[in-house]
C-alpha cells in the first residue's frame, strides 16, 4: 500500500510539528517536576508552596552542571584563581550544593550556583579570601559546543565548494548555500556596498552563532537547554565586537561628520560631538539588549506557563497552559532565526555608514 499520499497530507505534517513541540513541553514539565517534586502531604503549607521565579531562575541562569533530565546532570571543570593560587576541581564535589568542598587553600561552597570561599560548616563567607571563577560552565560548555557545530558546518562547505568548482551545490552545501546567499545578497551587498565582501566573514559568523545558540536553547533536554544568547555577558561581547569593526574602520568622512560637520554652525559642535559620541555607544548598546531581552523573555514565558500547572497543582490547567507553551515554542523559533538576522543586518548597516563615500 502506498502512504506517500497520507504522509504528505498537511494536517499530518501539522500534527507531527504539533507532535514534536508537545514532546518538548513534556520534558520541560518533567523537568520542572523533578527540581521541585509534590510535597508530602504531612509538610506544612509554605513547605509545600512551589515557587515558580526560583524555579524560572534556576532554568535561565547559568550552571555548574549540565542537567541531562531528571536528577541526572553532568559535573563541569571548576578553575578557580585564588589570592594563593589556582585550584582545579569538578563540581561534583559540592553534590549539587549540598556540601563544603575543603581546597587546598580555602574551603568552597556552592550557593545558588556560584562558588564562594567559606569559613565553616554554616557556609559564612570568607571575606578575606579573593576568588575568580574561570570555570567551564553549562553557558561555556554550550558555546564550545556551538563553536564546534560552527567549524564543522564551514569547513565541511568551504571544501565542497574547493571539489565541486562551477558545479551545482551538493548535501550540506545545497542546504545552506541559500542561507549563506541570502546574507550575502540581502543583507551585505545593500548595506555595505561593494566592499561587502571584507565583511563577509565577520556577518556569516555572528549569523549563524547567534542562530544555532538560539535553537540550542529551545532543545529541553542534554545537549541542549542552555540560555548563552540570554547572557547578558554574550550579548555584550557580540555588541564589543561589533563596536569595534565599525568604528576601526570608519573612513576619514565618517569621522569628519561626528567631529567637524560642514552642516552644523560651530557653535553647535560641543552638544553634537556629545550626541554623536553618545550614538556610537548606543547602537551597539541596543543589539546587546535587544538580543538578550528577547531570547531571555521568550523562555521566561514558556516556563512561567509550564508552572502554572504546579502552582495550581491541578492537571486540568495544562488544557490550557499546554497549547500557549505549544504556540510560544514555535514563536520562539521564529524569534531564533529573527533575532540572528536582526543582529547581523544592524551590524552590516552600521559597517556601512563608516565606510560610505562622501558624496558631494
Amino acid at each position: 500500500m502506498d502512504f506517500r499520499p497520507v504522509l504528505n497530507s498537511k494536517k499530518i505534517t501539522l500534527g507531527i510539528v504539533l507532535s514534536v513541540f508537545s514532546l518538548f513541553v513534556s520534558v520541560k514539565a518533567l523537568a520542572l517536576q523533578e527540581k521541585n517534586p509534590a510535597e508530602p502531604a504531612t509538610e506544612t503549607k509554605e513547605e509545600a508552596k512551589f515557587d515558580p521565579t526560583e524555579t524560572i531562575m534556576e532554568h535561565i541562569s547559568d550552571s555548574h552542571y549540565f542537567h541531562m533530565g531528571g536528577k541526572l546532570a553532568m559535573p563541569l571543570p571548576v578553575i578557580l584563581y585564588t589570592d594563593k593560587g589556582l585550584e582545579v576541581f569538578m563540581s561534583s564535589v559540592f553534590e549539587e550544593g549540598e556540601k563544603i568542598h575543603e581546597g587546598k587553600y580555602h574551603k568552597y561552597a556552592l550557593i545558588h550556583d556560584k562558588i564562594k570561599a567559606v569559613t565553616g560548616e554554616d557556609k559564612t563567607i570568607d571575606t578575606t579570601a579573593t576568588v575568580f571563577d574561570l570555570s567551564i560552565t553549562k553557558n561555556v560548555a554550550s558555546m564550545l559546543l556551538s563553536m564546534v557545530i560552527l567549524l564543522l558546518i564551514f569547513l565541511s562547505i568551504a571544501s565542497t565548494y574547493k571539489k565541486r568548482v562551477g558545479k551545482a551545490p551538493k548535501g550540506l552545501q545545497s542546504f545552506l548555500e541559500p542561507v549563506i546567499l541570502f546574507v550575502r545578497d540581502d543583507i551585505a551587498l545593500p548595506n555595505i556596498g561593494y566592499k561587502y565582501a571584507r565583511f563577509m566573514p565577520l556577518l556569516l559568523t555572528v549569523f549563524f552563532f547567534i542562530l544555532i545558540n538560539n535553537l540550542i536553547g529551545l532543545v529541553p533536554f542534554f545537549p541542549g537547554g542552555s540560555n548563552l544568547t540570554g547572557n547578558i555577558a554574550v550579548t555584550m561581547v557580540l555588541s564589543v565586537i561589533t563596536l569595534l569593526v565599525v568604528n576601526l574602520n570608519g573612513n576619514k568622512h565618517y569621522w569628519a561628520h561626528i567631529f567637524v560637520p560642514s552642516s552644523v554652525p560651530v557653535w553647535l559642535w560641543p552638544l553634537w560631538w556629545v550626541v554623536e559620541l553618545l550614538g556610537i555607544f548606543s547602537k551597539p548598546f541596543a543589539l546587546m539588549i535587544r538580543l538578550f531581552a528577547n531570547i531571555t523573555a521568550g523562555h521566561i514565558i514558556v516556563l512561567a506557563l509550564i508552572s502554572l500547572i504546579f502552582v495550581f497543582k491541578s492537571a486540568y490547567v495544562s488544557l490550557v497552559s499546554v497549547p500557549f507553551v505549544v504556540f510560544m515554542d514555535v514563536l520562539e523559533l521564529l524569534v531564533a532565526g529573527l533575532q540572528a538576522f536582526i543582529f547581523t543586518l544592524l551590524t552590516a548597516l552600521f559597517i556601512g555608514t563608516a565606510i560610505e563615500e562622501h558624496h558631494h
